[in-house]
């Protein structure tokens, strides 16, 4: 396959974001599998960990028609992590990666290497709002990364959002390796001190909150069993035995502008599955 088909629709007055961890996008695309997110057609993709630089896309990905493509790739490791924008509204900027002054303020780097180098923060300029597309570091299972996260990557992270929205509200989303709230995981008595739920991470989305911004999906919806990430093992998809660690959050002045966030979780191909964001 070549290209992918795009519906035929018309615009609305809302806007649509999608993010979602593709885990590989040039697998989804040999399988054909990725083309079925473009039915949602939204005005904006965001992806991570896509594992490969926009020079070995197949022509299909790397030219969709109707939108712009800004990529990021690992920069010392090939196929591994990455994130891409597709966009209808071309970007009045673009941004990739923490810009240098935040890395160094956080000493960003640590002994795995340096988290700009790994493609993992993109952010557009788009007329109405800035959107950020964002691969948060795994804390590892023995914790080695967790230092990061709560003294580096996140505080990092949350400041550049907040510099960004000093021009215009901000939209980001993204695979941020956590799950906030014992409602977001389906057993989380049993991982309490696991990567992902560590009291350390989860302060991390506290401070996002006192910051300022929303989690878009808890504003329509709450309790558990929502999950977008499965473990392979044991059948914890078909069973839902997951963890909500894919986001959408939105600068509070605009909070009031978000018609819904939806968990996608029949679209299948990753191990994660898509989070759809309407907004006016």
């Amino acid at each position: 396959m070549s290209n992918i088909d795009l519906p035929d629709v018309l615009y609305t007055w809302c806007m649509k974001l999608v993010t979602w961890n593709v885990n590989g996008i040039r697998g989804l695309h040999a399988k054909d599998l990725f083309q079925q997110i473009f039915q949602f057609a939204a005005d904006v993709y965001c992806l991570q960990e896509t594992k490969s630089e926009l020079s070995q896309l197949p022509d299909g990905l790397q030219n969709i028609k109707g939108y712009h493509v800004v990529y990021s790739h690992s920069r010392k490791r090939k196929g591994y992590s990455g994130t891409a924008i597709y966009t209808k509204e071309k970007p009045l900027n673009v941004i990739l990666d923490i810009p240098n002054d935040i890395a160094k303020k956080y000493s960003l780097e640590d002994s795995y290497g340096h988290p700009n180098e790994e493609g993992r923060v993109i952010a557009v300029e788009l007329e109405k709002y800035f959107v950020v597309n964002v691969y948060t570091p795994n804390s590892k299972p023995d914790l080695s990364r967790v230092n990061l996260r709560e003294n580096a990557w996140d505080p990092a992270f949350l400041e550049f959002c907040k510099s960004l929205e000093k021009t215009k509200p901000v939209i980001f989303c993204g695979d941020l390796n956590v799950a906030h709230t014992p409602d977001d995981l389906a057993n989380p008595a049993a991982n309490t001190h696991t990567h992902g739920f560590t009291a350390e991470e989860r302060a991390g989305i506290d401070k996002i909150i006192a910051s300022g911004f929303t989690d878009a999906f808890r504003l329509f919806t709450q309790g558990n069993g929502h999950y977008t990430w499965w473990s392979h093992f044991a059948k914890a998809r078909e069973r839902n035995v997951g963890w909500r660690i894919d986001y959408f959050f939105v600068s509070r002045s605009i909070e009031k502008n978000v018609k819904s966030c939806t968990i996608r979780a029949d679209i299948k191909g990753s191990d994660h599955c898509p989070v759809i964001l309407e907004i006016k």
